[in-house]
This record gives C-alpha cells, structure tokens and sequence, in this order.
C-alpha cells in the first residue's frame, strides 16, 4: 500500500466523519483494516513475516501445524472418521492450512482423503497467496473456498488463529459511574476523539454477559464482532469442534482495575505503537480478546467448552517435545540445530515469546465431553535433559 493510498483512505474516513459529526471508533477500525481497496488487510502488502509487521504462530515453524493436525485427526476420530469439514477464517497466506494438510496427508491418509479444508477470505491479496500456496492439495480436491453465509450442517472443526484481535472493537470508557464510548472526530485536519453515550445497546449487555464493568477512569476495549461471528459460527455447525487461538484473557483480566489503558495496540514492521490514528491502512490496530465472552455465547448456542489454557500447555500436550527432538534429530549442523530450537521454543516461552500471551479454547457441539489429546498435564510429560 502507498502513501498515495494512505491519503486516499485517510480523505475518505474524514468525509465519513464530517457526514456523520463523528463515528465510534469501531467503524473507524473497521474501514483502516477492511476498506474495500485500501484497508490494511484487504490492500496488496507484505503484513506477515520479516518483510511485514508481525509473526504468527503458523509463521513461526510448520511445527504448529503439525500439531494442531494431531488434534484434528482425534476430533475426526471422535466424530465416526466419516467425512469431515476443516474451516479456516482469516487464514492469511495459507501457511497454517498448508502445514495441516502436508501433516495429514503424510501421516493420517485416510483423514486426509476424507476431509475439506474451507477458507474464508475476504482479501483478494490473501486468496491469490492462499492460492498458489496451496496449489498442489486444491488439484488434490481438499482446498475449497467459500463464505461463512454459505456453510450449513458443518460436521468438522472451525479453526481460528489470530482472527478475533484484528476485529473492530468499541473503545468505552467509565466516567462517573456511567460508560461512555470513544468517537472519532475530525479537527483541525486531525482525527481526535470525544467521549459520548453508548452507540448501541449491546454494550452494556456485553457487559452484563461477563458479569463485570471496567474501572472508573479506565478504559477498555468491547469486541461485539468476535461474539457475532461465534453465534454465526455455532449456528452453522451441526457436529463437531470451534477451536481458537489468539492472544487474550479472560473478563476478570482482561477488565482489571489496574489496566487502566485497555489493551489496543497497532504494528508496522514488527515495532508497537498506541496511536491508531497515523498510517491508517498501513499499521495493523489489535485488541485482546475476551474468551470469557465466547465461553458465555457458546454456551448459549449448545457450545460446550472442552478446553481453556494458554499455547504452550497446548502445544505441549500435543507433542511439541517429542516433536522438537525428532526435527533436532534429522538436523546435521549443530548451529542450524541450535537455531531450529530457539525458534520453535518462540512458540512455548512465557517471555519474548506466544506461549504464555496466547491462549485456546476448544469447544464442541454434539460431541459430549471427550478427553482431548491437548489436554495431557504437563507433569505427565517427560522432559528430555538438556533440552531446555
């Protein structure tokens, strides 16, 4: 995306804005990240990666992948091992989808053959890399894309990695005991921002279904997009699993009194800032997410939650050392060694690392109450020597 493109899209959001005498900062996020043609994940750009602005897990080795298909061989073994749908959301350039699919068709064939991998993609950026990543599985039928409207009957799992933090989130703050929500406004050839009464209702409901209220004086982030799309996506799945990965907490953390500032960050090539409103289109603008909210509404639409726990329990009850030391073991450079363990260990460690910010939740319909593979206790887990 260009400068000439950022000014474009800045020119818009201010006449939106006049039009308007303001808007919530929920649309203001909404069009930086998905305008049409100038939007930060809809525009051509490089957002993953050294070239990009962030790393994700997917980015990090195919090792989580890998793992993540361990989990979904069992959930299709629980489900009869008959056919059996993988939806991905947001999946970026591919790479995860990639990594499962290289998994099972090695390791798990008759899963492989029995299963369709569906992508939701909203950026024409993303689809043509999804696209040529993943060319030889689509000529091998299991790649199929499609929208999340179309979906009926899913028997399978939804899988999400990183797609509920980059939805537009409502910035409320509460002031004498009264909540109050963050407009956009345009002044002096600046956005700024004002306080006014809630934009809709559903915040407070929101709050209501957590069961807590931020702070007063603090200000916090309210994600009503992330809770209507786990009421689409229950609505659609007949049988089967949601699984989510993304970094967050639950309500009683994520609303804590001592975080005062809320948790709303932006990234440009792999440095953070907190002004959203500078290279609009060109930054990524992220909030953590409440998994105390789609625990509550995944109840509510006959989601049961299997499984909560931050990535490296995740990860590690699912193989992540035994696989570690076989990918060691195939390595003859002992630098090149050294380096494969200090990159995958990114996606374990609590500090400089995801395995302590990033958080799973599994939940299940129809499925009763299995005993996931991901659930292994760490203390049942050998722990090689030397290896950490």
């Amino acid at each position: 995306m260009t400068i000439n493109q950022t000014e474009e899209l800045t020119l818009q959001l201010r006449q939106q804005i006049d039009s308007a005498a303001g808007i919530p900062f929920a649309e203001f996020m909404e069009q930086a990240l998905y305008h049409p043609e100038y939007g930060y994940y809809t525009a051509r750009r490089d957002r993953i990666g050294k070239k990009g602005d962030f790393f994700t897990s997917s980015s990090v080795h195919s090792c989580f992948g890998r793992l993540i298909a361990r989990q979904l061989e069992q959930m299709w073994q629980l489900l009869g091992r008959g056919s059996f749908v993988i939806v991905e959301q947001g999946a970026g350039e591919g790479h995860l989808c990639l990594d499962i699919l290289d998994a099972l068709a090695e390791t798990a064939p008759q899963f492989y053959a029995s299963l369709e991998y569906r992508l939701i993609e909203i950026s024409p950026d993303n689809r043509q890399r999804q696209e040529q990543l993943l060319q030889h599985h689509c000529v091998a039928g299991r790649v199929v894309w499609s929208e999340l409207a179309e979906l009926q009957q899913v028997q399978g799992c939804f899988i999400s990695n990183e797609l509920l933090d980059a939805f537009p989130v409502h910035l409320i703050e509460k002031h004498a005991g009264e909540l109050r929500e963050v407009y956009v406004v345009h002044k002096d050839g600046n956005f700024s921002e004002e306080l006014r009464p809630l934009s809709t209702h559903l915040i407070k409901e929101y709050f209501q279904l957590v069961e807590i209220e931020p702070a007063e004086g603090n200000r916090c982030e309210v994600n009503l997009a992330a809770t209507d799309w786990m009421r689409q996506v229950a609505g659609v799945l007949a049988r089967g699993f949601v699984l989510t990965i993304d970094y967050g907490y639950l309500a009683a953390e994520l609303y804590a009194p001592d975080r005062h500032a809320g948790t709303l960050l932006c990234y440009h090539q792999h440095q953070t800032n907190e002004n959203p409103y500078q290279r609009v289109g060109r930054q990524d603008i992220t909030a953590h997410v409440d998994f105390t909210a789609l625990e509550k509404i995944g109840r509510q639409q006959n989601l049961e939650s299997l499984y909560f726990g931050r990535q490296y329990q995740f990860l590690m009850g699912l193989g992540f050392l035994e696989m570690l030391i076989e990918l060691e073991s195939r390595e003859t450079d002992p630098n090149k060694a050294q380096a494969l363990r200090m990159n995958l260990k990114t996606l374990i460690l609590p500090e400089g690392g995801m395995g302590e910010s990033f958080k799973v939740l599994i939940q299940g319909k129809n499925v009763g109450q299995p005993e996931l593979l991901c659930c292994k206790r760490i203390r049942d887990i050998g722990m090689p020597a030397g290896k950490f």
